[in-house]
């Protein structure tokens, strides 16, 4: 049985969704959130993009389904030696995310990990600078620091889930939201079993392969061309207007 099972997974790993480009991403979600979204009234809804891909996303939700849309931002905090692991994740307001188990693998001190939070926190400073200019968030959170909201945490994909782990917890401090909802267009299986532990109501994702069939996010689209902040900003300086 576990033979077959093992052989399934190779034949079918050869056969992988491939997600179009971001937009398409925006466009399925906001399809299939519609159940998910069905008992709350669209104006306790704040769809959240994470940027730079996320906003993207959420941008296209948002707007397909008549949400008020906000961003946050988070950045991964990097292990030694190899920046692309992810051993946690830090939101704007200090809230941390930590791979526990990892880092004891690695055996991380901790004063690399202060280190690395700070150095951290001040890209999101400088992030959220030219992102908010002077808000508090590019729409000053009139929608965020509301109660009662159903929040929908958008990203283009989750490879370790560090990142939406520290803004969900960021959030739960902030503002204690009715429902919080996650949505990505791409995320392993593990990582996915990793965000329903957190006692999320709702996870919805495009495709979830099986973790010995990923490598990237990158690899499920046919086109993941990097977001720049400029393209942000256009985003940002229209919904503004």
């Amino acid at each position: 049985m576990c033979c077959l099972v093992l052989i399934l997974n190779k034949i079918f790993g050869k056969f992988q969704l491939k997600i179009k480009n971001r937009e398409s991403a925006g466009n399925i979600l906001a399809q299939t959130l519609k159940d998910a979204l069905k008992n709350d009234a669209r104006h306790d809804i704040t769809v959240i993009g994470l940027p730079r891909g996320g906003f993207v996303i959420a941008e296209i939700i948002a707007t397909k389904l008549s949400c008020n849309l906000d961003m946050m931002i988070a950045k991964r905090l990097r292990a030694p030696h190899n920046e692309e692991v992810a051993i946690g994740a830090i939101a704007e307001d200090g809230t941390t995310y930590l791979n526990k188990s990892l880092i004891e693998e690695l055996k991380i001190s901790g004063e690399f990990i202060n280190n690395e939070i700070s150095y951290q926190l001040q890209e999101i400073k400088r992030l959220a600078n030219m992102y908010y200019q002077g808000k508090k968030s590019f729409l000053d959170r009139q929608h965020i620091t509301i109660k009662e909201e159903t929040i929908v945490i958008v990203d283009d994909g989750a490879a370790t889930g560090s990142t939406i782990m520290a803004i969900v917890r960021s959030l739960r401090k902030i503002c204690n939201p009715k429902r919080i909802i996650v949505a990505v267009a791409v995320s392993p299986k593990s990582t996915v079993d990793l965000l329903r532990s957190e006692g999320l109501d709702h996870v919805e994702v495009i495709t979830s392969p099986i973790d010995s069939n990923f490598g990237s996010i990158e690899q499920f689209y046919q086109n993941f061309e990097q977001v720049n902040d400029n393209q942000i900003l256009d985003i940002i300086h229209t919904l503004r207007k």
